[in-house]
């Protein structure tokens, strides 16, 4: 590989920051000055320092996000912060994205990886991938209201939504609390789907995606790398999926 595409790749910048960084002579190859971005070199065996800094390339980079409500899920935006911005330095890759998209008032479970065909395993709706909420609604969800939602509905712009998993895990005079489970991933579906019960949602957290459970542990605004068995139960075929990822 091309030390500039091999640079690139680790998140050092854009081509032509990576050749900026050669020409200021920042960049060696196993103690060697490079003079050139079209040098070539073995990413298993060679060793690559920027500044005096060792460069390890990985191809495919994942972390879990607990998102907070005020940011959104974006790569870049000038007026607001992105998921992204929640990044510290050393986990910054100008390839990264979320994977799907929460409300800037929704909170919880975000998966930021540069893995786009996992991406689009996730996101794809012939691959029924399950994403589970919970949400507190304003108003008191029955039994009439719970089998409207798992039977499925039509919304008031006329568009049809799948039943819902739904589980009612607290009540009181003026709100529910609800665990819903969707396999679809529409735009303000879950908010859209209390509205035609004339209700609304107060709050809405994803806590699971897939195979992937958002981690107990991560404050609103931290995140962490995946495990290893994190991402292989992601890319595992699931019932009722086509073929599996790898």
């Amino acid at each position: 590989m091309r030390i500039d595409k091999y640079l690139a790749k680790a998140g050092l910048g854009t081509r032509s920051q990576v050749r900026k960084l050669i020409k200021e002579g920042k960049v060696t190859l196993n103690q060697q000055y490079v003079k050139s971005g079209k040098v070539t070199l073995d990413e298993k065996n060679d060793r690559v320092e920027v500044a005096g800094k060792t460069i390890v390339y990985q191809p495919f980079f994942y972390y879990m996000l607990n998102k907070p409500q005020g940011v959104i899920c974006a790569t870049v935006d000038a007026e607001q912060k992105t998921v992204l911005d929640l990044l510290d330095e050393a986990a910054q890759n100008s390839s990264l994205f979320p994977v799907g998209r929460l409300d800037k008032d929704t909170t919880g479970l975000v998966l930021i990886t540069n893995d786009g065909k996992l991406a689009h395993r996730l996101l794809s709706p012939a691959h029924h991938i399950s994403k589970v909420y919970q949400v507190k609604v304003a108003g008191l969800i029955d039994e009439g209201s719970k089998r409207k939602l798992k039977e499925g509905m039509i919304l008031r712009n006329g568009e049809r939504v799948k039943g819902a998993e739904v589980q009612i895990l607290q009540t009181d005079q003026k709100n529910s609390w609800l665990r819903l489970t969707i396999t679809e991933g529409k735009y303000h579906q879950i908010k859209r789907m209390i509205g035609s019960l004339s209700m609304r949602v107060l709050t809405l957290k994803r806590i699971k995606m897939g195979s992937l459970v958002l981690d107990s542990g991560l404050d609103l605004g931290e995140y962490r790398e995946l495990t290893a068995a994190e991402i292989a139960n992601l890319k595992e075929k699931r019932r009722g999926e086509t073929k599996k990822y790898s």
